[in-house]
């Protein structure tokens, strides 16, 4: 589990690491070259995922997307330079990478190390980032949170309680022993002030270069813990019927759309997920009023939903079109995210059940995954102990790669 310590490191170490990693690199794809036999043999016809994709104003060459993955390695929630080689390295011509999720204020945060977009010195962070990432001819959104009531005082200011839709504490986790502090109930003249919050950080990450924000509204943050209606038990116009829970994220997303236009804002909902004690009791109308909502901004350019468990049956994992409606009655470029291998995500891309389709520990581990699902390639297994630590290199930047694909 997450370690509460804050670990102080350099700009200078994080120089090195970054140039330790070029030269890891280097020396992969050379060392590779005699190795991979199966780089010859291209496909005659491209696979579903390899298709582009027109999504809204941009021109995608393919429908493999690097999700929002939490990595722990903005050190003093700011972004380290190692942050350039990790998001370029996973950067293709004509594709969507999805920053790791981005903390819009100082109340905003949860988890040690995690970046933030709300100061001057943030934003100046990413922008080399953001540069390393274009250079690769890719685009690049920056996924923009708060955590809610997902917090501890120790990473707030003051050490105040963090806040929340409610003051109901989550249930600490029996198997980690992670105990979360008792939040406080936001005010409702309190609510818009963290409206504007989102807004500036969207105006930050276009200052910052990225093509567009994702706004977070999933896994039990704080946009769902108003959302969903165990997490809300509010008796103003913030929470009761459908509507008035989902009227802070409607909020939001009005906020953001008119700062940067509905052309570069998508959001992810998880309508069906319980992470965090957040969980609804019609979870079909909570996710169909979104996308209703979504559909009132002309081109809102996506909508990024987290699949329903996927089902074993006869030991192959079967998806339940649990995401269907939802995708029909989106107008814009829909992203299907939910441990995905390269055979389903051809599948929902092939029938009509995703436009796009998100890869999460595959692609941290696989840095050139494009490349691999345009060859069949084997896949490097993902080392869960270093998803979360606060080293620069290894679990980071050090995955290897096939013999000419992203290693330069």
């Amino acid at each position: 589990m997450f370690s509460h310590r804050h670990k102080e490191q350099s700009s200078e170490a994080s120089n090195r690491a970054y140039h330790r990693t070029v030269r890891i690199c280097a020396a992969q794809s050379a060392s590779s070259a005699h190795k991979i036999v199966a780089s010859k043999m291209v496909a005659k016809e491209a696979i579903p995922l390899l298709t582009p994709h027109k999504m809204g104003q941009f021109e995608l060459s393919h429908r493999v997307v690097l999700a929002p993955l939490t990595r722990c390695r903005s050190y003093a929630n700011v972004p380290q330079p190692h942050a350039a080689a990790y998001y370029s390295q996973r950067a293709t011509r004509g594709g969507l990478l999805i920053a790791e999720a981005t903390g819009v204020s100082a109340t905003a945060q949860g988890y040690p190390e995690t970046p933030g977009i709300w100061t001057q010195q943030q934003v100046d962070a990413w922008k080399p980032i953001v540069d390393a990432v274009h250079r690769k001819g890719a685009l690049f959104f920056c996924q923009i949170w708060h955590v809610g009531r997902v917090s501890t005082n120790d990473f707030q200011p003051d050490g105040q309680a963090p806040i929340s839709s409610t003051d109901k504490q989550i249930t600490p986790d029996a198997e980690s022993g992670m105990v979360y502090s008792k939040p406080r109930q936001l005010q409702t003249d309190e609510i818009p002030l963290i409206v504007d919050d989102f807004r500036r950080a969207a105006r930050n990450a276009i200052e910052a270069g990225f093509d567009g924000v994702e706004i977070h509204g999933a896994h039990g943050y704080l946009l769902e813990q108003f959302m969903k209606d165990s997490s809300n038990n509010r008796t103003d116009e913030y929470g009761g019927s459908l509507e008035n829970r989902c009227r802070f994220a409607v909020e939001v997303i009005d906020a953001i759309v008119h700062e940067i236009g509905a052309d570069r804002v998508g959001i992810r909902l998880s309508p069906f997920v319980d992470y965090m004690d957040c969980f609804d009791s019609d979870p079909h109308a909570l996710g169909m009023y979104m996308v209703q909502q979504l559909n009132k901004h002309q081109g809102f350019v996506y909508c990024h939903m987290v699949e329903p468990r996927m089902a074993i049956v006869d030991g192959r994992r079967q998806i339940p079109h649990g995401l269907l409606p939802f995708r029909k009655a989106f107008k814009g470029t829909f992203i299907a995210a939910g441990g995905y291998d390269r055979e389903e995500g051809n599948k929902v891309v092939a029938d009509g059940y995703a436009d796009l389709v998100a890869y999460g520990r595959i692609f941290l581990a696989n840095p050139d995954l494009p490349k691999r699902f345009e060859l069949d390639s084997p896949l490097n297994k993902y080392d869960r102990n270093t998803f979360y630590t606060q080293d620069p290199v290894i679990g980071y930047t050090d995955y290897p790669f096939l013999e000419g694909s992203n290693a330069e």
